[in-house]
Order: C-alpha cells, then sequence, then structure tokens
C-alpha cells in the first residue's frame, strides 16, 4: 500500500512540492521542536533562510 502512495506523489503535481523540516528553539522551555511545511519548490530556500 505505501508502494502506492508513493507512486501517486510521483505524477503531476506532487513533483512540485517538497517537505521542509526546520528545528526550532523554544523560548521558553529551551527544548527543540520540529515544524513541517509542505512548500513549492521554488520557496525552499527562502523558507530556510
Amino acid at each position: 500500500m505505501a508502494k502506492k502512495t508513493v507512486a501517486t506523489l510521483q505524477k503531476g503535481e506532487g513533483r512540485t512540492y517538497s517537505k521542509v523540516i526546520k528545528v526550532v528553539k523554544s523560548p521558553k522551555t529551551g527544548a527543540y521542536t520540529f515544524q513541517e511545511q509542505m512548500v513549492p519548490n521554488d520557496a525552499v530556500k527562502d523558507i530556510l533562510k
């Protein structure tokens, strides 16, 4: 079943987006958390700045 999901992401609109995972430090506790976003390929460099 996972293969089918991966195959559908490879077609059409799925290739124009990338998953960006950023590590963000909480100012309150000092713990690190992860933020995940699906962004267009053109905006990846802007998001990571």
